[in-house]
């Protein structure tokens, strides 16, 4: 398995197969969303780095990669258990198994993240472990964990943002019908959203539906390399992708119709950064035609209600089956935009009939430890700035963002990890200039908050703002956790 081929790049290099202006009247143009006047104030601020006032800054997780207690308690097992326990799937034979221990250990976690000073924490919800077999009757024991753990973080000042789908099918609705490529899933996956906002949304006030189409999708069921670990021919893989936008759209509807009042909810999307090789007008406006058509299977849809006629087109024959009410139902309006981004792909303009072209990386081009991870803070600022003109969104967080790390601990035990200290501020400085050109950015979560399990990577690559030791379990402040501790103490770029 290429090490190149990652969660989080896949839908970039998918999106690229496929298919000098900072100020903010400059880049939110006629019909695009104007910041407003706390916004526009912060500009002024840019020259210090701060953030605007109330600014939010978290840390993320996900249940597989963290949780462990893969049979307690009733969980069922999800198609990354039995993936990851398939000879030759995962380096080393890795599996989520015990991971970081985090369902015994979660109250040592949240105060980790309490010291960090952070106020707001995504973590997701283990679908199996709710409904072992994605339906049915619900397991009491389940959803007894996630109470505990939003009591915890809200008796320690910390926000709850819940995901409710990161990727942990219940293996039964792939043993019955292929998993998302069969709508039944998306149906399923509405009716748990529904359970899980009846019984949280006292609590949880923010809840994401699905993370990372533009990965455990294409991954998952066109070259599987991720769970399922199937691959499909083009017509089902394009009908699949459908399906898990509707499940999104089903799951949205349940919220709204199953939630208290007041509860927000949206979407954690790992959609291609599409950044102008250089800031002109003609490259700014050919890096905007190119994030609504390279994003056209997932977030575009999403947000348009409808596919594009050049993501149709270039299908064909193998183009999804759709009707005019699915649209509807998967362009259900959204309280936020959750976007996870690491690294850009740039664009330039050109004279083809689609007006952009992809400019490929030479083989020099700077990554960190992961071989995919390309190192581009400017995607921090073009990702939520195309977000907010394209499709006039006006809350925005960063749902994930961070950098791998060999992260080898020195003599006295700590990890003085300068790479990442170096990738978040150049990256944090790009999301400030952001903040303030107005763009509505209203929060930002690391990943990740301490290293875990890494999906077919397994534990070889660390994302973490603490230091594991697997065979412990003992949690250790990297250095890039102070760092984190003191931007998010001062709230500016340090």
């Amino acid at each position: 398995m290429s090490k190149r081929l990652s969660r989080r790049t896949f839908g970039t290099v998918i999106g690229a197969a496929a298919v000098g202006a900072s100020q903010a009247s400059r880049l939110f143009a006629a019909g695009a969303a104007a910041p407003d006047a706390a916004a526009a104030a912060a500009g002024d601020a840019s020259a210090s780095r701060t953030f605007p006032p109330g600014f939010l800054w978290g840390t993320a997780t996900a249940a597989y990669q963290v949780e462990g207690a893969a049979t307690e308690d009733g969980r069922g097992p999800s198609v990354w258990d039995t993936f990851s326990h398939t000879p030759g799937k995962t380096n080393a034979g890795a599996t989520g198994d015990v991971a970081d221990d985090h369902y015994h250990r979660y109250k040592e976690d949240v105060q980790l993240m309490k010291s960090l000073g952070v106020k707001v924490y995504r973590f997701s919800i283990a679908w199996s472990r709710l409904f072992p077999t994605g339906k049915g009757a619900p397991n009491p024991k389940g959803i007894d964990f996630y109470n505990r753990l939003v009591d915890e973080l809200l008796a320690n000042g910390i926000q709850p943002f819940a995901t409710l789908y990161h990727w942990d099918l219940p293996q039964a609705l792939q043993d019955n019908g292929g998993g998302w490529e069969n709508p039944d899933t998306a149906k399923a996956f509405g009716d748990y959203a529904g359970y899980v906002a009846e019984h949280l949304s006292d609590r949880v006030n923010h809840f994401f539906t699905i993370n990372e189409f533009g990965a455990f999708v294409e991954l998952g069921y066109r070259v599987g390399v991720h769970a399922p670990g199937v691959k499909l021919p083009p017509g089902r893989f394009n009908q699949t992708r459908h399906h898990c936008v509707l499940g999104h759209g089903l799951a949205v509807q349940a919220i709204r119709a199953k939630g208290k009042a007041g509860t927000k909810v949206g979407l954690a999307e790992n959609m291609t950064i599409c950044a102008p090789v250089i800031e002109t007008d003609a490259h700014i406006k050919a890096a905007e035609e190119a994030t609504r058509q390279v994003n056209a299977q997932y977030m575009t849809v999403i947000q348009e209600g409808k596919y594009t006629d050049l993501y149709l087109k270039n299908a064909g024959a193998d183009a999804p089956k759709f009707t005019d009410a699915e649209l509807k139902t998967i362009s259900s309006p959204l309280d936020f935009v959750g976007i996870n981004i690491y690294t850009p792909i740039y664009v330039r303009a050109d004279g083809s009939p689609q007006g952009f072209a992809v400019v490929p990386h030479p083989k020099s081009f700077p990554r960190v430890a992961s071989p995919w991870l390309f190192v581009g803070p400017e995607a921090l600022y073009w990702g939520p700035r195309h977000v907010a003109k394209i499709w006039n969104v006006k809350e925005i967080y960063i749902t994930e963002n961070g950098c791998s790390s060999s992260d080898i601990p020195a003599a006295d035990g700590l990890v003085y990890d300068t790479d990442r200290v170096m990738y978040l501020r150049n990256y944090l400085t790009q999301l400030q200039r952001a903040t303030a050109d107005g763009v509505p950015v209203k929060g930002y979560f690391c990943w990740s908050l301490m290293d875990n399990f890494e999906w077919a990577d397994g534990y070889t690559n660390r994302f973490g703002l603490h230091y594991v030791d697997y065979d412990t379990q003992k949690r250790t402040p990297k250095l890039s956790a102070q760092f984190y501790k003191e931007v998010i103490a001062q709230s500016r770029v340090l």
